[in-house]
Formats: C-alpha cells, sequence, structure tokens
C-alpha cells in the first residue's frame, strides 16, 4: 500500500486478493464477537424492558461490516466489495478467480471516497477532545447541544405522519421536505421511527438473532435493537448526514444493580454528527416499551435517547470502543458496573441528585435513608419488597427524603417512584438494601400512609405554619397538641389510628380534641396508651350528587405520634 500526499487528498493505491479464509478471520476480528462457548448464559437487554438485538456481525453474508448490502456476484467473476472500519477509513478489495490475473485497481482518492453521502460529506474523524464533555454531569442539560424542543413541534408532526410509499430512498425524501438542517434532517428521521418501528420481541428473544435489512424492515415495520441502529445510520446517510452504529452494554431488562458484565454485546444504537461534533440516540429506547407480564410492545416516545447528554448516556450505555463515550474522562466497565443507575424518568420527571450515589446500601442501626434533589415541587411514593410499607417519606420543597426500616435481616429490595408533571408515577431509583440488624422499637402503623409531615403539598391544600414541621411527634405522657393555620374555607378534620386499628368515633371524642380559633385550628391529642400511632388530618369538602349532599374527604397531612 502506497501513500501519496497532494494539497487536497490522499490517495490510495491498493492491490489485494482476498481468499476466504482470510475475509473469514477479518470479520471473527470484529468487536461484536461471539460469546464464548464456556461463558455464563446471557442477560437480556437491548430495550428498557426486554433485550437482545445485537446481531453477530461475522455470521452475515452479503453485507459489508456496517450492515450495507453488497451486490451478490457470480463467483466465477471479478467481485469488488467496498467497506467502511469504524475509524471511517474505506477499504475495497478485488477477489478473483483463482485462473484469474488481477488488474490493477484504479486510484481512489480517500477525501472522495469518504464521502459515503448524496451532499457529497466526507466522513469525520474518530471522537477526540473536541466531542469530549466532561464527566460527571454539570446539570446544565439533558442534552448534548443547546435545544428548544418547541422549535421541532411542527416537525414532529410532519414526520409522525408521513407513510412509507416505496423504498427508504423516498421515505427519506419524504421525510425531509420540512426539514431544513442536518439537526432537523436527524430529528425527522428519529421521530418517524420512534412512531414506526415496532420492537420485535420473537426476534429478540431468538437464540441465533436475526439481522434486519432496511427493505424489510420497512416492510414488517418490527426490528430488533440492531435493526432500529443500522435502520437509522442508513437513512441518516441517505439524507446527507454522518452516523455511526455503536454496539456495547446496556442496563436494560433484566439488569440488577451492581450485576457485571461479559461477552457478547447486547445492545446498539448511534452516533451523528451535527454542528461539527458527534452525539448519542437510542431509537430503541425511544421507541417504547414492552411490558415484561405480558411480553406486548406499546409505543411510548421518550424524548430523552435523542442526543442525549454523555455524562447521562453513559449510566444505562457503555460501548465497545470508549472514545464512544464523548467523555472526558472515559468511565471503565467496572465503573460502569458499579455507578447508581438513574431511570430516564429521573430526568425526564426533573430529578437532579440522588444520595446514596451507590445501588447496593448498607443499614445503620437497621435504618438506610435515601434523598433525592429535584428541580421543582413532586410528589414521591416508594415500595420495600412491593409493599408501601416500613418507611417514613417526607417531601421537600424540591426533592424528598426517605427513611426506611427492613422488617428482617437479609436482602431487600427499595423501589422509588415520582410522579413529576403526568398524573403517573414513574419508577426513577432501585436501591438493593442489606441489612444485618433489625430495630425492634421503631415499629411503624400500618395506617401510616406516605409522605408524612407538613409539605409544600399541605401547604399547597390550605395548611400553613404547622407547629410541628417534623414529621414524627414525640410524648412522654400521652399527650400533645398541634396546631396550623387553615385557609378560608377549608374545613378539617382528624382521626387517630394505631396498630390494634382506628379509634372509634365514640372514643376518639375523648382522645382528639378540635378547637378552632381565628384562622387556626388546634388539635389537643390524648392517646389511649403507649405505643405508636397514626395522626391523619384531611380536608372535608361537599358535593352535590342527586340532589342531596354528600361529604367527601381527602387526606392532606399525616404524623408519627410517639408515646413511650
Amino acid at each position: 500500500m502506497e501513500l501519496k500526499k497532494d494539497d487536497n487528498a490522499v490517495s490510495i493505491d491498493m492491490l489485494l486478493i482476498v481468499h476466504s479464509e482470510k475475509r473469514r478471520a477479518a470479520q471473527g476480528a470484529h468487536p461484536d464477537r461471539q460469546a464464548d462457548p464456556g461463558a455464563p448464559p446471557q442477560r437480556r437487554g437491548g430495550l428498557q424492558v426486554v433485550g437482545n438485538g445485537i446481531r453477530r456481525w461475522q455470521k452475515l453474508e452479503g453485507s459489508d461490516l456496517h450492515g450495507n448490502l453488497v451486490e451478490k456476484q457470480h463467483p466465477q467473476q471479478t467481485q469488488v466489495i467496498t467497506s467502511y472500519d469504524s475509524q471511517g477509513t474505506q477499504l475495497t478489495v478485488e477477489v478473483h478467480p483463482r485462473d484469474a490475473m488481477p488488474q490493477l485497481l484504479k486510484k481512489f482518492s480517500l477525501a472522495k471516497c469518504l464521502q459515503g453521502d448524496k451532499n457529497g460529506n466526507t466522513r469525520p474523524r474518530q471522537p477526540g477532545g473536541k466531542d469530549a464533555h466532561a464527566y460527571p454531569w454539570d446539570r446544565s442539560s439533558l442534552k448534548s447541544m443547546p435545544l428548544d424542543l418547541r422549535q421541532f413541534e411542527k416537525l414532529d408532526t410532519y414526520a409522525s405522519q408521513v407513510t412509507v410509499k416505496s423504498g427508504l430512498d423516498e421515505l427519506v425524501s419524504d421525510l425531509l421536505q420540512e426539514a431544513h438542517s442536518d439537526l432537523e434532517r436527524v430529528r425527522a428521521i428519529w421521530i418517524w421511527i420512534c412512531h414506526h418501528i415496532e420492537y420485535d420481541i420473537e426476534a429478540a428473544q431468538e437464540k441465533d438473532r436475526q439481522a434486519f435489512k432496511p427493505t424489510t424492515i420497512l416492510q414488517t415495520q418490527k426490528t430488533n435493537c440492531d435493526g432500529y441502529a443500522g435502520l437509522f445510520e442508513k437513512m441518516c446517510r441517505i439524507a446527507g448526514v454522518q452516523c455511526m452504529t455503536v454496539p456495547g452494554y446496556s442496563k436494560g431488562f433484566g439488569y440488577q444493580p451492581g450485576q457485571s458484565f461479559s461477552g457478547e454485546f447486547d445492545h446498539a444504537w448511534n452516533a451523528v454528527y451535527l454542528e461539527g461534533r458527534w452525539h448519542l440516540v437510542d431509537s430503541t429506547w425511544g421507541s417504547g416499551l414492552v411490558d415484561s407480564t405480558t411480553s406486548k410492545f406499546t409505543f411510548l416516545y421518550n424524548e430523552f435517547y435523542f442526543l442525549t447528554h454523555p455524562a447521562l448516556f453513559i449510566e444505562d450505555h457503555f460501548p465497545d470502543n470508549k472514545n464512544w463515550q464523548l467523555l472526558k474522562p472515559p468511565q471503565s466497565l467496572r465503573q460502569f458496573e458499579n455507578n447508581m443507575y438513574h431511570k430516564s424518568e429521573f430526568y425526564n420527571k426533573g430529578m437532579l441528585s440522588a444520595h446514596p450515589e451507590t445501588s447496593t446500601i448498607k443499614t445503620v442501626n437497621g435504618k438506610a435513608t435515601v434523598t433525592i434533589e429535584s428541580c421543582a415541587p413532586t410528589l414521591f411514593m416508594f415500595m420495600l419488597n412491593g409493599k408501601q410499607e416500613h418507611g417514613l417519606l417526607s417531601l421537600r420543597k424540591n426533592g424528598m427524603k426517605l427513611d426506611v426500616y427492613p422488617p428482617t435481616v437479609g436482602t431487600h429490595k427499595l423501589q422509588i417512584f415520582a410522579k413529576g408533571n403526568s398524573e403517573i408515577y414513574s419508577s426513577v431509583l432501585e436501591y438493593t438494601l442489606k441489612c444485618h440488624y433489625t430495630d425492634m422499637d421503631v415499629p411503624l402503623p400500618a395506617e401510616l400512609h406516605q409522605p408524612v409531615g407538613p409539605s409544600w403539598f399541605s401547604e399547597q391544600m390550605g395548611i400553613v405554619k404547622p407547629s410541628h414541621p417534623e414529621p414524627v411527634i414525640y410524648t412522654s405522657d400521652g399527650r400533645c397538641s398541634v396546631s396550623f393555620g387553615v385557609e378560608e374555607g377549608i374545613s378539617v378534620l382528624a382521626s387517630l389510628h394505631g396498630d390494634d386499628g382506628p379509634v372509634t368515633e365514640e372514643t376518639q371524642r375523648r382522645y382528639i380534641f378540635q378547637l378552632h380559633r381565628e384562622k387556626r385550628t388546634e388539635l389537643k391529642v390524648q392517646l389511649p396508651h403507649a405505643g405508636k400511632f397514626a395522626l391523619k388530618i384531611f380536608e372535608v369538602y361537599v358535593m352535590v350528587l342527586e340532589n342531596a349532599n354528600h361529604n367527601f374527604y381527602s387526606y392532606i397531612l399525616k404524623y408519627k405520634v410517639n408515646a413511650q
């Protein structure tokens, strides 16, 4: 191979005769390697709820290293095969029958041969310092470039409604009718794929996962994660935008906090070159979710995985080549395995950080504490081993604090959910608790529903300036007084609940005395016996149904009362 440099490009003169044995060896060296037969069974990854989907590239026939179709020719004819490696270098191979004299391939201009696009864009260099973002996340943005999503409203609506008429070229042409920049071209392609291509669950679960051709994907509108990435890359290149497919490990379905990764890669995503810099996208996880109980796919668009900030993308995507992390400094596989995994909804719902920053927590004196910081007031809930028990969750102006008291020694699963601006609570964090000691003096009343204590929520509901700002009230003689301001027009009542059930209405008059003074309400409480109680304060409002008044109750404030 001879390199010649001129003012415009570097040219390559080459003459190669390739035997099938050499070609097979080269393919076997690709990063998407076969799993070791002796390795443990692979977990399922790829989609956020189910996985797999990364093809075994070395098994492809009639494709180049990036899955681009190569014209099949008669074995007795000379074959010319052109391919790109992961660094963007073009390799052209001429294969001759054994009894033929090879002809010298014509000289190629590297700058021209690397274009690969209709618009003549040359393939950019491997990612380097210019592309790297600082780690850890600086909280500046969820995106890797400044974006105002409102600018895409018209384009998103248009792209989501485009239908397939014939082939891929025409589809891309139709999508680009409303796109006027590389960013908008990428956006239109991303939106179309996320709204039209369904995750093929059966194909993803096959032992020998198949490779999906773009034409097949358009016909069936189904594919696995490798098909999503391949289709996205192909459509971007047709649109004149540089794009690469990136294989690697992912924290998808079946992921367990703290687990290790080895063997075959389980996922694939893309890097796109926009405004002189590489950016990351995952159209598989942007398209929807699979219900693990029904194994059915549901389209549920996820904006988080479009041009995701690399310091956030690394939480659930580890590429085969560390350069594709686009991070400075890059993370090791061990760091990827040990780092806390914040689900995409953690950031979608405005969370900023959580403590502890490790996925496994050891209790101290039978207690574990978790705190979350958020951009705005948010409602939270938790589940310990699938039940909303054994914890005190208090809301803060921008976040929450949770104290958990596992009832037994051993390993426990803690899930934390956030509501955000939607009406649905979504899982945002998951911890593994290791408990070696239980404190029998801190049982919590079963009726002590979360959250507990005054907060922005109770203030929003009309309860202001409480006498007890903390969620737990202590009394040594069984008596306590709780007061708070009440906004005009709001009527409140209180109830007392212990481990032996609620205090009856008849006896409640003896244990809770309610007094109104101007705009404040005072509750004088006399507990029936020592123990732990839940004091619930709720709003009473009247609704007219079928020409009759009906009282309805809404709990707005709860305290835990400890009587020695």
